[in-house]
């Protein structure tokens, strides 16, 4: 009887280990982000960082977003929502016209017209 005991502990122990660790299991995945310049880089990466994202990093040549997050707080679909409230769409998610017309000149990605 103390054998079965001491096995149904060990199972019980761990699965709630293995639980406990599968939520702070993080999620590398990237989108592409329209954008311009170093501006465009602070303000993306910036709005990325929602609940649950550990780190974002856009790439102003490949116009990439990397961001690594545990699936247990935010999903990319969230991470690309944040970005387009920041005026930048994304694969995920369009920026509204309101919310691009309100990026500074310079990071107007549409008309291709950063000097910087």
């Amino acid at each position: 009887m103390k054998r079965n005991l001491r096995i149904l502990f060990i199972l019980l122990f761990s699965c709630i280990y293995s639980a406990s660790h599968a939520q702070n299991a993080v999620v590398t995945d990237s989108i592409k982000v329209d954008g311009n310049c170093d501006m465009c880089k602070k303000r993306i990466e910036d709005a990325a960082y929602t609940k649950g994202v550990k780190r974002a990093d856009w790439n102003k040549q490949t116009h990439m977003l990397v961001v690594v997050y545990k699936p247990a707080k935010t999903d990319m679909k969230k991470v690309a929502a944040q970005v387009a409230k920041a005026g930048h769409s994304s694969e995920k998610a369009e920026a509204t016209r309101e919310d691009y017309e309100r990026l500074p000149d310079c990071c107007h990605y549409k008309t291709n017209t950063c000097e910087h």
